[in-house]
């Protein structure tokens, strides 16, 4: 959530960085500012009439004390007046803060200036490329029809059970999950996050502190008798860790790891490009968080970048990155990049990780503070990025490493798998 003071000093300048979105919020920064106005105003009446009432009350106690009990019958009508117009300033100014709080959480993020223009995935920018792209036999397959040939993924099974986009992995392609799962989080560790689990289920109060609501909220599925939300990742409850709190400056940085599995609706979503396991409503994810200092925050995320490539490198999967332009980031990031694996079978590029710096917006939201050395009050700056996400990543094993023979397994991954090949 962008900060108020910044709207107020900036005005023109926001609303011109949020026209890389393809964003005109003039309408939108002037509502803020106008019902900000409204509410400082109630604020000051309200106030200068609690004052008023407490000076009333400090005379009509000394009138009494002096036998004047006529002159404060008097002034006591008076404070009745005044606790009735003071209840209803504090009703019109919480009407106003609740009006305020539910503008701001409609204004996006500010793209980070490297951020370049564009509208839609097709332009987004190309940063890096790495890997060969390996010349598969005529008869390759893609990972939908190599899961039914070799018995490790079962797709009706899931339809059957759940619906369209819950998968049941079978034998070895059970075991191949749950060894990704387990390498992703060794390399998080030796990088220095440190390992937690946090519940599947977060409350609504989680779901506004990292921007899925009330932005994401039809994507999310929603448990209506407890009024809480299944996590579309683990970013969520993660993050929420820190809401509410003021943690130390030397605390820096702040570095975690955790595997959960994600739901999300993916309403609307439909057609051959979504087949397999190319878009799913259930699926396994390792996520890295990171809290930094403002200072630190883009160089931590060169790092998370970095730390993506090498795992990459390990499994030996040709992959690319791409800064996303402006009508592509998500709306709490500043700047995200997108890792891409090639499906060689598939002869398209998949999206398997993000990773995004919010800056302030989500520590904005959350309340995440630290104390600087002055003593007062800073937001923090949030990051996190895919590390990684397993659908996608497991295609591409499968398509990229299919041989007329089986499927070799990546050198790296079988200490985890306790076999090299699936045939």
């Amino acid at each position: 959530m962008l900060q108020l003071q910044a709207i107020r000093d900036s005005k023109n300048n926001i609303i011109n960085a949020l026209k890389k979105r393809n964003i005109d919020a003039t309408s939108i920064v002037e509502n803020v500012l106008e019902l900000d106005e409204k509410r400082r105003a109630t604020q000051t009446s309200l106030d200068n009439t609690l004052a008023e009432s407490n000076k009333l009350s400090k005379e009509i106690g000394m009138l009494f004390k002096t036998g004047k009990a006529q002159e404060a019958t008097i002034l006591k009508e008076k404070t009745v007046a005044l606790k009735e117009e003071s209840k209803t300033l504090t009703e019109d100014l919480n009407t106003a803060t609740e009006e305020l709080q539910q503008l701001l959480y409609q204004i996006p993020n500010i793209p980070h200036e490297s951020v370049p223009a564009g509208s839609t995935d097709e332009d987004n920018e190309e940063v890096f490329k790495e890997g060969n792209i390996p010349e598969l036999n005529k008869n390759a397959l893609p990972h939908w029809e190599l899961a039914k040939k070799y018995d490790i993924i079962d797709f009706e099974l899931g339809v059957k059970i759940t619906g369209a986009g819950f998968p049941v992995y079978k034998g070895k392609g059970a075991r191949l999950q749950r060894a990704l799962i387990s390498y992703f989080l060794d390399k998080n560790a030796e990088a220095g996050y440190t390992e937690i689990q946090v519940p599947h289920l977060v409350n609504e109060a989680s779901g506004f502190g990292t921007g899925q609501l009330p932005d994401k909220e039809g994507q999310m599925y929603h448990v209506g008798a407890d009024d809480l939300y299944l996590i579309p990742t683990a970013e969520v409850p993660v993050t929420n860790l820190f809401r509410n709190e003021i943690i130390k400056e030397n605390e820096f940085p702040i570095c975690y790891t955790a595997y959960t599995p994600c739901f999300r609706r993916e309403a609307g979503s439909y057609g051959a490009h979504v087949r397999g396991l190319n878009r799913l409503h259930q699926f396994d994810k390792v996520e890295i968080v990171r809290v930094e200092h403002p200072s630190k925050s883009f160089d931590a995320l060169d790092g998370m970048v970095e730390h993506v490539k090498n795992i990459l490198r390990e499994l030996k999967l040709p992959y690319r990155i791409l800064r996303l332009c402006g009508g592509d980031l998500g709306f709490t990031a500043a700047l995200t990049y997108d890792f891409e694996v090639f499906s060689t079978a598939q002869d398209r590029w998949l999206e398997i990780s993000s990773v995004s710096n919010f800056e302030t917006y989500q520590a904005n939201r959350l309340k995440l503070r630290y104390k600087d050395e002055n003593g007062k009050n800073q937001l923090a700056h949030t990051l996190n990025g895919s590390a990684l996400a397993l659908p996608r990543v497991l295609a591409g094993i499968l398509e990229n490493y299919q041989t007329e023979n089986g499927i070799q397994i990546p050198e790296v991954l079988v200490p985890y798998c306790g076999f090299s090949k699936i045939d």
